[in-house]
């Protein structure tokens, strides 16, 4: 069995939110970001989760949880701080790093057992990206051992792109069920529309 650590990174302070917090959205009444982390849960030897510093409420919701939380203290520049601040949480030895941005709410636990079936087939030496129904390319992604220095040094607020292109010959790409894979949710007009096509408040 593959020994998986998941990061989620969830630093971000959701600008385009307008005030409300995307992550303590509630789904079926549940934060977005403690949903996320639960459907990790169940796949993940390891799961980490990176919270700006003084997140009261993000920290919160995620009590009963079995997450390992991490502040980042140079939020301002971005993903690949919350990527770095993940990689240097990592306990013990793992097989493979998924990275997993906490704003995507139909990623489910089926759809990452489906990206690590796809990562054993392939030996756990390949790079496993999510990509929707269409083809576009999205999260979560998992990276092998050997990606781990460089995703322990990535910079800039491009997260792992640069080393997604750097070994573009070693991404398999993994079809996920219709947007999974890149649907985010950023402004609270995004929230309305997916809540209407969910049906549900």
């Amino acid at each position: 069995m593959t020994c998986l650590a998941v990061i989620i990174p969830a630093a971000g302070a959701g600008r385009r939110m307008r005030g409300r917090d995307k992550l303590l959205e509630q789904i079926d009444g549940v934060a977005l970001l403690a949903r996320g982390v639960r459907r990790a849960e169940a796949v993940a030897t390891q799961v980490i989760v990176t919270l700006p510093e003084a997140a009261a409420e993000r920290h919160a919701c995620l009590l009963g949880t079995t997450a390992t939380v991490c502040e980042v203290s140079d939020v301002s520049e971005g993903m690949a701080a919350s990527i770095r601040t993940g990689m240097a949480a990592l306990r013990g030895t793992c097989d493979a790093a998924m990275i997993l941005p906490a704003d995507m709410p139909d990623i489910t636990t089926q759809d990452m057992r489906r990206m690590l079936a796809q990562f054993a087939a392939h030996d756990g030496q390949m790079i496993c990206r999510g990509h929707s129904e269409s083809g576009r390319a999205g999260h979560p992604v998992i990276f092998p051992p050997n990606c781990f220095a460089a995703l322990a040094t990535v910079t800039g607020d491009q997260g792992g792109r640069d080393i997604l292109r750097q070994h573009a010959q070693r991404v398999v790409k993994v079809g996920l069920p219709a947007d999974h894979a890149v649907t985010d949710l950023d402004t609270p007009e995004a929230w309305e529309k997916w809540r209407q096509a969910r049906g549900k408040p």
